[in-house]
């Protein structure tokens, strides 16, 4: 027995490993490190100061609302929130509620038993009755029996009837000054609202990556059991931020190893993938070498992973890649394998977020249809194939521009290029050998997406033609021109922050100054001038001034949408529409075509006749 926290010394139970005589039965390790003190509590550093706070000052509400996703500690919370309101040393001065307990005190053993007279635990699940909540309230007019509070503790109490709840109501605004509730759910949507207005709520959080795997490491250490950094991870992500889970995971690892955890060892218990080898399968299929991902599925299937999973952890290294392209430090999680890593960044480096993002759309489709599917390797593999065969594949914007460029060069006499991804003959050779009827072609070779070389000089190698001459930039004479640059563009990250966040303080070609709206992302200079000499081909100096500047795009629109609804408003006609319908409102004002413009457009047959003189306005009854 451990003196300090009142926990059983368990022996560890690994095969090969003796036991004592009289060792007491083994408990698994999610009730064995199951915490006893606000101290060993990980992850919910906030609730923790907030209730620390409100003992040390006194305000100690009458009811607590726990909620979240299961095994991050609700229900231990709420024991541990019993232990200390009625915190009291044997022998010493009565301190009041505390959250620090450095030692058992007078009624620590049995609260943490569930044998307290005045802590007493009611489980909703089996417990949903209006019978069940009026034994509670009969017993609440009583004093604790030996204890400073009675602490009523109802798990699941989304689970309570509606009588129930509604028998609650009084007792829980109005309870004696002795009584306290601590209620725990993972529904917190199915709780009354008139219940959830009279009780202090804390969401407990899902715990951190580095957080749960730094515990799993210290009970190791405590268990004497080895254990593999990646299996650890693996481990980790499979908790998805649950403690209780991770625990019977590790558990179970422990004895699927023998007293050792290893990566392959927690990939065979759970029917995971290799993670290098997904990311094996990922460069093949993005090189659009399909026979070499159809082998590497059809191996990883033959060692026992789920074409399902797969599909799903290629997906999820898909969303990684895309993390350590955008996301600054992405690479420093530490449930990432070295591989994940290191050749992450490296694709990271070289695919656009176009690829990654068609590619994430491609998986994220195709996991409904190999988990429905009869024969789920052959609906994988297919999914495979779709991959490969769009990885490189133009936008639709791309393509239009292509086959401009298409016209303009055989007009020239120059030879046609294809419309592969960056101008190479990559999509040429597959999309054609997909269609071809002539017997047998010869296997298409990988495209160029992650060849060792740039992707933009291998197309040029590959398929060297008579360049046009570039055209200039566009000018760029006013703000708004660069705003429609950018949409121009595909950036509409850049377009839209343009709208929004810049007081114009001064232009002139070449030359930007703007105040930054409260809000805006502070790098906005830097990447205004990194497009602005991308599209122009010239160097322009972009600042930001402390000067007020004229009002945002984005503000000048909203002003001229409510002068248009306000001039639409004073016609005598939409007044006497409005008067004569209570409740209608101008939901939109539009201009109308010029006569002519709309007379010719009718007599066409292209569009419909020209409005009415008055000006039409849509009324929502």
């Amino acid at each position: 027995m451990d003196e300090t926290h009142g926990t059983l010394t368990d022996e560890p139970g690994l095969p090969g490993m003796p036991i004592a005589a009289a060792a007491t039965p083994y408990r698994v390790l999610a009730r064995k490190y199951r915490p006893q003190t606000f101290d060993d509590l990980i992850g919910q550093g906030a609730m923790v100061r907030t209730l620390a706070n409100a003992f040390s000052a006194n305000r100690i509400p009458q009811a607590w609302m726990l909620t979240g996703v299961r095994g991050v500690g609700k229900t231990t919370t709420a024991r541990i929130l019993a232990r200390g309101l009625n915190y009291l040393r044997t022998g010493g001065p009565d301190t009041g509620p505390t959250v620090s307990m450095p030692e058992l005190g007078q009624h620590c053993q049995a609260i943490m038993e569930s044998r307290h007279m005045d802590v007493l635990e009611m489980d909703a699940a089996s417990h949903t009755g209006i019978d069940d909540v009026r034994g509670i309230i009969d017993g609440i007019r009583y004093s604790p029996v030996s204890a400073r509070y009675k602490v009523y503790i109802v798990d699941e109490v989304h689970m309570l009837s509606e009588k129930a709840f509604n028998a609650f109501l009084k007792t829980l605004e109005e309870p004696p000054p002795h009584a306290k509730f601590v209620f725990a759910t993972t529904e917190i949507r199915k709780v009354p609202v008139t219940i959830l207005s009279r009780c202090q709520r804390f969401d407990l959080r899902r715990v951190e990556a580095d957080v749960l795997s730094a515990h799993l490491k210290k009970i190791c250490a405590a268990e004497g059991v080895e254990a593999e950094e990646e299996a650890l991870a693996a481990v980790t992500r499979a908790a998805e931020g649950s403690v209780r889970d991770a625990l019977s995971l590790l558990d179970q690892a422990i004895a699927h190893g023998a007293g050792a955890v290893t990566a392959a060892g927690v990939r065979d218990m759970l029917g995971l993938a290799d993670r290098s080898r997904i990311v094996d399968l990922f460069e093949a299929a993005m090189r659009g070498d399909v026979p070499a991902a159809f082998a590497e599925i059809r191996a990883q299937y033959d060692a026992g992973a789920d074409p399902a999973v797969v599909l799903s952890d290629l997906a999820g290294f898909t969303h990684l890649v895309t993390r350590l392209k955008l996301v600054p430090g992405a690479e420093s999680d530490p449930t990432l394998s070295e591989a994940e890593r290191v050749r992450g960044a490296h694709f990271a480096a070289r695919l656009p977020v176009r690829a990654l993002s068609r590619a994430w759309q491609i998986l994220l489709k195709a996991l409904p249809e190999v988990q429905a599917a009869p024969r789920p390797l052959a609906a994988a593999e297919m999914a495979i194939v779709r991959l490969a065969y769009a990885a490189d594949l133009p936008t639709p914007d791309e393509a239009l521009r292509q086959l401009r460029a298409d016209v303009a060069a055989s007009e020239g006499g120059g030879g046609r290029p294809s419309l592969g991804r960056d101008g190479g003959g990559a999509m040429a050779s597959h999309g054609s050998a997909a269609l071809q009827m002539a017997p047998p072609a010869p296997q298409p070779s990988p495209r160029p997406a992650l060849a060792s070389v740039p992707v933009s000089s291998a197309a040029a190698e590959a398929a060297p033609r008579p360049a046009p001459a570039v055209p200039a930039g566009p000018r760029l004479g006013r703000f708004e021109d660069v705003v429609a640059q950018a949409e121009a563009a595909r950036d509409i990250a850049l377009k839209v922050a343009l709208e929004r966040d810049v007081h114009l303080v001064r232009f002139e070609e070449g030359r930007i100054e703007f105040r930054l709206a409260p809000g805006g992302r502070q790098s906005l200079p830097t990447d205004l001038a990194r497009a602005l000499d991308a599209w122009t081909g010239r160097r322009w100096l972009v600042a930001l001034s402390k000067e007020k500047g004229a009002p945002t795009l984005a503000e000048d629109s909203r002003a001229a949408e409510e002068t248009r609804h306000q001039n639409a408003a004073a016609h005598p006609l939409v007044r006497e529409v409005l008067s004569r319908f209570p409740g209608a409102q101008i939901v939109d004002v539009r201009d109308k075509a010029p006569e002519g413009e709309a007379a010719e457009t009718a007599a066409d047959g292209t569009g419909p006749a020209a409005p009415p003189p008055e000006e039409a306005e849509d009324d929502d009854a």
